[in-house]
């Protein structure tokens, strides 16, 4: 028997580039991993520092605490977001130098180490890294690394690559039951807009992956393949959530698909819930089914108001901009919250943007102005813009980003800094 220690830090994005959320997400791969790890024989902790609120000095104290074989720590706030990362390693950086003399072997998971691993293991001074999803690999590093897939390790004086990245079988994962306490401290609810929280929320997967291949997604080196949890797994999970007074759930797939079975369930459980997906792969007819379900937030790509826009894009939508748009209002009859994502796209006159925002706003449907487009390495679009990743390739992507836009997403209200500057801010701590 081993004993792990799973944390995830207290995180921080002064200086990122980082557009996802700041608040607090159930950290679903640790829930899995621990579940697998328990089943394997082994003694497993969480150490949440951002849902805790940590400081080092009180993270340090629980693991120190509970003496750890292995100490595994994330490079991403939560698998929520690993496909938008925030590609500086500053904060794992200091969690592991403030740990390393209570951690025994260290081990990193996430984004970093699945698409550049031998940099994620030097620049984090880890022992081992995972690449790709890392729950099925934790119980499988007590033994000989020899034979474990999907890793990147020091071996001596050299580092190595040993397989290519995992994608877990969906159909292998139990369903999650938290405690009651952490439940409780979780109060934030994932992008719903429609009323202020009066009780705890969530966050769960029923699929992970996407079939469609869209250029921006950093998806190709991991959480690759669409796969689909068993209904009945889903069915527990939620259940154990709503049993112990959760409120709003939001379902973190990189696409929620329609999927009448699930959302007939959905409905029987009175459940509040928010989603993201494609409005173009939703008829009129399930789309009033999500809404009955229980669903009152909807966080819709369409990306570019035009369909050359879409077809640089590699979206394979079939609807013109105006079906798009009449689709989205028609969500929103029936949801409370419905947003329509877009990039700054080149095909994308401004004068038209706006227009076509104001007529989705004036008739209920938020429409962002256009972010963006960062290169993550992992993604179609890096490929089509360097080829293959290289070590440096969150520095090659980090540095177009900066030197290509003068405005970001709305909620940088500063200008970020190099990953340079950023990640050495970490050395000292």
């Amino acid at each position: 028997m081993a004993k792990f220690a799973l944390v995830n830090p207290t995180w921080s994005f002064e200086g990122s580039i980082y557009f996802g959320c700041r608040d607090p997400h159930l950290p679903l791969e640790f829930g899995y991993s621990k579940a697998l790890l328990e089943t394997a024989g082994h003694e497993v902790v969480i150490v949440d520092g951002q849902i805790d609120c940590l400081d080092y000095g009180e993270m340090k104290a629980r693991v120190a605490a509970f003496r750890p074989d292995y100490t595994v720590v994330t490079t991403a706030p939560s698998y929520l977001f690993w496909r938008c990362a925030p590609p500086e390693l500053r904060v794992p950086q200091s969690v592991v130098q403030n740990l390393k003399d209570v951690a025994g072997t260290l081990v990193g998971v996430g984004p970093h180490a699945s698409t550049t691993p031998r940099t994620a293991l030097q620049k984090l001074g880890m022992d081992v890294v995972v690449i790709g999803e890392c729950e099925e690999l934790l119980p499988q590093l007590v033994g000989d690394w020899d034979q474990v897939p999907s890793i990147c390790y020091r071996a001596g004086s050299s580092i190595r690559v040993q397989g290519s990245p995992r994608s877990s079988n969906m159909a292998d994962l139990p369903a999650l039951h938290w405690p009651a306490d952490v439940l409780a401290r979780h109060s934030h609810h994932h992008h719903r807009f429609d009323v202020a929280p009066a009780g705890p929320g969530a966050e769960m997967e029923t699929s992970r992956g996407c079939p469609y291949h869209c250029t921006f997604c950093a998806k190709d080196n991991f959480r690759n393949l669409y796969r689909k949890r068993p209904l009945p797994v889903i069915l527990e999970e939620l259940d154990g959530l709503l049993g112990a007074g959760v409120e709003y759930v939001y379902f973190i797939d990189e696409i929620f698909l329609p999927n009448r079975e699930l959302l007939e369930a959905c409905a029987q459980r009175k459940l509040k819930f928010g989603v993201q997906t494609r409005i173009d792969l939703w008829t009129p007819e399930m789309l009033d089914l999500l809404g009955a379900a229980g669903c009152v937030s909807i966080e819709a790509g369409v990306e570019s108001i035009t369909k050359e826009g879409r077809k640089q894009l590699d979206k394979k939508c079939k609807m013109t901009t105006q079906e798009l748009a009449d689709r989205l209002i028609h969500a929103k009859q029936r949801v409370p919250f419905v947003q329509a994502n877009l990039l700054e796209m080149h095909e994308d006159n401004a004068g038209d943007i706006e227009t076509w925002r104001q007529y989705l706003i004036d008739r209920g449907v938020w429409a962002n102005r256009p972010v963006p487009l960062f290169p993550y390495p992992g993604s179609p679009d890096y490929t089509k813009r360097w080829g293959a990743t290289t070590d440096d390739a969150w520095e090659r992507a980090h540095d177009f980003y900066l030197n290509g836009f003068t405005e970001f997403s709305d909620i940088q209200e500063e200008r970020p800094v190099s990953l340079v500057q950023l990640e050495l801010t970490s050395h000292g701590a």
